[in-house]
């Protein structure tokens, strides 16, 4: 695993952090990059655009948001929900792979 936290990219199977290139030129590129600090900002950051104050307002909302409804439904009504999500969740099913 690389990690350089000065460009905030690690390269390993981590969420929220920026696929590698399947292409290998454009992988060499970036770990060339940030093995010379050229690497930019990773996407999703202020840096590339977005209002910081917008991005922390939509957090915070996105932090309350499931307490909220939690709390806004009756218990028939949660109850009924879990038993939906259970369903789906039971009804997929596992592709296995044959040699």
């Amino acid at each position: 695993m690389m990690h350089l936290s000065r460009n905030r990219y690690i390269l390993a199977g981590m969420a929220k952090t920026p696929k590698r290139p399947r292409d290998p030129n454009q992988l060499a590129k970036l770990i060339t990059d940030l093995a010379t600090g050229e690497a930019g900002e990773t996407p999703g950051s202020p840096a590339n655009g977005k209002n910081p104050a917008a991005v922390a307002l939509g957090r915070l909302g996105g932090l309350k948001g499931g307490k909220a409804r939690s709390e806004a439904m009756t218990p028939e009504r949660r109850k009924e929900v879990a038993k939906l999500a259970a369903k789906k969740r039971w009804s997929k099913q596992l592709i296995v792979k044959k040699n």
